[in-house]
């Protein structure tokens, strides 16, 4: 026989408290004591209630729905970075919309028009398209991760120190001339701390080094075009000097690998590679990459922390909102693996 389904009404008529009462327990429990919920929650495992999470979120507009808006799945460390975020869950017990951005402003403010619709009660966000200004706008909580985020909460890896990492193995593995790739960006986007740390360590231990800001496309198609441009400039330029290439992520910088491999058959000896972000792509490359690894599981659940702690705030009778934005730095991990000495 089908088991009878536990109401509201069974609950009061089982705790001697009021339908309104029981209805506040799972709508507002801070507006009940301590010794009320517990009462409460003991009623709902003695009756073995099964929750109708439709009844509650029309009941209460409250959705447990995260947005997630990312700039692209090509990158291995967004499908990475996504990918520890959806497994947050188990911690938080919140779902996730997922858009992505491919870097169009007009489609990423649709995708959020699209997110507030569904009462998103957050929204975690990677691409770098919008400002942290019309973010905030939108009041609900946000949590950036490797963007711009002057106006939001984030939490980012510590780059300038991940640069440092780079340049120091690089040195150490007696490169002539330390070449690091990355894109033109503004001292308030994180990533830009790569290049100062890279080019400070060179300039304090005398290395000869250059700069290559260029941006390096969002495909692989485009990606491969420049990779073999920047294949190209580098041996005319530095034809038999042992070249440190610093890439801007995994996914670049196997690229690069595979194209060298596929020149030579062999990674050369005139290369040492190393990326960023250990994203899986760097173990599972023909051969293993190192890596600055950014802590991507201890990124995901820190920025789900931050982002739940704001949303369980606005829950309460009297919210506190935060007054600045809270930023969380993760130290990264180098991790020396075979394309460097």
């Amino acid at each position: 026989m089908k088991a009878k389904k536990v109401t509201f009404a069974d609950i009061a008529a089982y705790t001697g408290f009021s339908k309104t009462t029981i209805s506040r327990y799972f709508n507002n429990p801070d507006s009940l004591t301590l010794e009320n919920q517990q009462k409460i929650a003991d009623a709902l495992v003695a009756l073995d209630y099964k929750e109708n999470k439709v009844g509650r979120i029309l009941a209460s507009g409250q959705t447990e729905f995260v947005g997630v808006i990312i700039p692209n799945l090509y990158m291995h460390y967004y499908s990475e970075m996504l990918s520890q975020i959806l497994s947050t869950y188990e911690t938080y017990g919140y779902k996730f919309l997922v858009f992505s951005g491919n870097a169009k402003a007009d489609v990423e403010r649709r995708y959020i028009e699209e997110l507030l619709a569904y009462n998103i009660e957050g929204m975690i966000i990677l691409s770098p398209t919008i400002s942290s200004r019309e973010l905030a706008s939108y009041h609900v909580p946000v949590v950036g991760i490797e963007r711009e985020d002057e106006f939001i909460s984030s939490v980012n890896t510590d780059n300038y120190m991940g640069g440092v990492q780079a340049a120091g193995l690089l040195r150490k593995s007696g490169c002539d001339i330390l070449i690091h790739v990355n894109a033109k960006m503004p001292d308030s986007v994180p990533a830009s701390g790569r290049v100062h740390g890279f080019e400070d360590t060179c300039r304090d231990y005398h290395v000869p080094y250059e700069l290559i800001l260029t941006h390096m496309g969002n495909t692989f198609d485009e990606n491969k075009a420049k990779v073999l441009e920047l294949i190209d400039y580098m041996e005319e330029k530095y034809p038999a000097q042992k070249k440190g290439v610093f890439m801007p992520n995994d996914t670049h910088a196997n690229v690069l690998l595979n194209a060298l491999m596929q020149k030579y058959g062999k990674l050369p000896d005139t290369y040492q590679i190393i990326g960023f972000d250990n994203s899986p792509i760097s173990r599972e490359a023909v051969i293993p990459i190192s890596t600055v690894g950014q802590q991507i599981s201890v990124i995901a659940d820190q920025a789900m922390e931050l982002l739940s702690e704001q949303m369980a705030e606005r829950k309460k009778r009297r919210p506190a909102p935060q007054r600045e934005p809270v930023h969380r730095v993760i130290p990264p991990v180098l991790i020396r693996r075979d394309t460097t000495i």
